[in-house]
């Protein structure tokens, strides 16, 4: 195996990560000394892992912060210590000093790393917490301008009926039992269409439906089912003619006559 293919093996990242096996790391410390373009290769490796580590690092909570570099700072010393031992021992071999040296260095390299590497966990923790808040209140801002939106939509769908020239307006005032209850219907005296605003009145109860009726020669006349969907913005029916309209809370899908006692408002033309 010749330096190039050496280097590009991945022994010395290994090695910078402490992760390489004794036989690796020491095979590695013998050819640094006689192999200046490995020896190169290593220092841009280390230099790489503690740029890498600088750059990850993100900003922790205080008391966070203060107990990780407490730890830090107590395998710094212990690695001290464990150098000054090997520097005591004087019939130690140079190379098993570098060893020992390198061991305890790179303990603390990789404790480090390890630790810059937590703190990038919780400050992409605190982003991504962050980040859910932000789209929480764009979501908000979103509903709440197609809501906005909506009710535009609406009352320019309604200005278009008032200036209409063709369209008679008639006011539906609350009977006796419902007298808040008001609705308005529009209807066009050109196509005979009749559209209705009952925004007014009641949400029908689970199960019933509002309907509204024609009155024509003195009897009613079906003039369609009302739902939100189509406040004033669909016709319910054509109508003819008619000398007034009411509404009725009827069961789901109509009654073929107006429920009296369930009228809800009523207005002359």
């Amino acid at each position: 195996m010749n330096t190039k293919e050496y280097i590009s093996s991945g022994i010395i990242e290994s090695y910078v990560l402490g992760l390489a096996s004794p036989e690796e790391a020491g095979i590695l410390e013998c050819v640094m000394k006689n192999n200046a373009e490995v020896r190169a290769a290593f220092e841009e490796a280390q230099k790489t892992l503690e740029d890498l580590a600088t750059a990850e690092a993100v900003t922790p909570p205080t008391d966070l912060k203060s107990k990780i570099w407490n730890t830090i700072q107590q395998e710094q010393a212990a690695g001290e210590k464990q150098t000054v031992f090997a520097v005591d021992i004087p019939a130690a071999k140079p190379q098993e000093e570098i060893r020992i040296q390198g061991n305890s260095n790179w303990k603390t390299y990789a404790v480090a790393a390890s630790v810059l590497f937590l703190i990038s966990i919780v400050g992409n923790i605190f982003w991504m917490n962050e980040q859910a808040r932000t789209k929480k209140v764009i979501a908000g801002m979103q509903a709440e301008k197609k809501s906005q939106d909506f009710a535009m939509q609406k009352i320019n769908q309604k200005m278009e009926m008032v200036t209409n020239p063709d369209m008679k307006m008639v006011m539906l005032k609350g009977v006796e039992k419902h007298a808040d209850s008001k609705a308005m219907v529009f209807w066009d005296t050109k196509t005979k269409a009749v559209y209705l605003d009952a925004e007014k009145l009641p949400k029908a109860p689970e199960g019933m439906q509002y309907q509204l009726w024609a009155i024509a020669d003195g009897k009613p006349v079906d003039a369609g089912m009302y739902t939100e969907e189509k406040d004033s913005k669909i016709a319910l029916a054509n109508i003819p003619k008619a000398q007034a309209f009411a509404i009725t809370l009827e069961k789901q899908g109509g009654s073929p006559v107006p429920t009296m006692e369930n009228m809800y408002v009523m207005g002359e033309i």
